[in-house]
């Protein structure tokens, strides 16, 4: 193989990317199979260069587990965008914290992840003396809790409250030891056992964090959109394809400028307002799911939008979505109306504030109007779509809720608002 030559394609927990090689040469050992975990810093394959013996350099290989080894001075770059990566020696702090001086926590030589070392560090725990119970000795946060509870004589979880101060709980999944014996079957019948990973894994590990986090309660409304879904109509004649989320996520643009509480995070006790409109558009994978950001949604057109939503979403689909494209959201939509699913109440993609449900547009009989001298009421459908919109009642009261859908379904209900030209040309 070449050197910058694909090898393999390696899933993240928000896409799979292609690995290239490094060097120009042959395989000389695998150290994985396809399907299994790699951790930052382990070996991936080990690569014979042009005139080396590939069963010696395989037999000198070192092992799949081992830290990872030194940069070697000198070492001329390939152009690969793999290599030799080295570890952060310190992170920025965040939320405005101070720089902390290096402890014990921050040992180089085992096997931990960035957030499991800041932890160490938060809980005053030197990893050195922590012994790992992930893959090869890798040090997990429930390895730094329990360590850290035997530390401060604190009492098993559920048995007591944390220090003030301290991290609540871990919201990671925690892998099953290996050592526990693992049934196949129970007296009713056979069990059928799949290891949540990638992206699933993330998404549950979030989830649980937001669930656990924000207070988060859901309102339910519902827009007459029947002028939206004519105009649709007509737009499909023009030959023009354009949904009824992106009428959406233009009126979310719209909406959002007039409520800045709703386009926020919470950063301590400060509430984080962002001037720039770029909605999350959740979208159903194989693997889970992604929520690709429709960028600058207040300064694109309807069509521009849903051309946009229809490319991120088969690039999300397809595992082959820039990473960027999944950064920058300020607020987040989700969509189960094609599934048939109406209201529902759906969890913040935290640390974002808000969420708009999306449900199922249906035609409901409503009163059109009444005769003022029979008092007879005329009666006909109208097409209703059915809004659920989750808050973090921290940041945002149920007045300043109700107002942002009141405007935002008004907007819905006057398609014409919508199709005006933005502002600002998008890009």
């Amino acid at each position: 193989m070449n050197a910058d030559q694909s090898i393999a394609e390696v899933e993240t927990d928000k896409a799979v990317v292609e690995m290239p090689s490094p060097k120009k040469g042959a395989i000389a050992r695998l150290h994985f199979k396809e399907g299994d975990t790699i951790t930052v810093g382990q070996v991936f394959v080990t690569i014979a260069l042009e005139g080396e013996d590939a069963k010696a350099v395989s037999a000198s290989a070192p092992a799949a587990a081992a830290s990872p080894a030194p940069v070697p001075t000198g070492e001329v770059y390939t152009g690969s965008v793999v290599g030799f990566v080295e570890e952060a020696k310190e992170v920025s702090p965040i939320y405005g914290r101070p720089q902390q001086a290096p402890s014990p926590s921050s040992s180089p030589g085992v096997q931990a992840t960035l957030a499991v070392r800041k932890l160490a560090q938060e809980r005053k725990v030197g990893l050195s003396k922590v012994k790992g119970t992930g893959a090869g000795g890798r040090i997990t946060e429930q390895d730094v809790l329990t360590v850290a509870q035997a530390q401060e004589g604190a009492p098993a979880p559920g048995q007591g409250s944390p220090a003030a101060g301290q991290p609540m709980r871990s919201f990671a999944l925690q892998p099953k030891p290996k050592s526990a014996h693992v049934r196949k079957y129970d007296f009713y019948g056979f069990l059928e056992r799949q290891q949540i990973r990638g992206v699933k894994r993330k998404v549950a590990e979030h989830m649980t964090e937001s669930f656990y986090t924000a207070p988060q309660v859901t309102n339910f409304h519902t827009a007459d959109i029947t002028q939206l879904e004519k105009n649709r109509e007509q737009k499909k004649a023009e030959g023009k394809q354009v949904t009824a989320l992106a009428y959406i996520v233009r009126a979310l643009g719209i909406a959002l400028q007039k409520h800045p509480a709703i386009n926020s995070t919470l950063e301590g006790d400060e509430a984080v307002m962002k001037k720039y409109y770029n909605i999350g558009v959740a979208v159903d994978t194989d693997d889970g799911l992604i929520v690709p950001v429709v960028k600058r949604s207040n300064t694109k057109a309807v069509e521009q939008i849903a051309e946009e939503i229809r490319k991120l979403s088969d690039e999300a689909r397809s595992r082959k979505i820039n990473l960027m494209d999944l950064k920058g959201g300020g607020f987040t939509v989700s969509n189960l109306g094609m599934f048939g699913v109406e209201h529902f109440t759906p969890i913040l993609n935290y640390p974002e504030t808000a969420l708009l449900g999306v449900g199922r547009t249906k035609d409901v009989l409503t009163v059109l109007g009444v005769d003022k001298g029979s008092s007879q009421a005329r009666i006909g459908p109208r097409k209703m779509i059915p809004l659920s919109f989750t808050y973090d009642h921290r940041v945002i009261s149920g007045a300043d809720a109700a107002r942002f859908m009141q405007d935002l379904v008004a907007l819905l209900e006057k398609p014409e608002e919508l199709e005006k030209a933005p502002d600002a040309v998008g890009h």
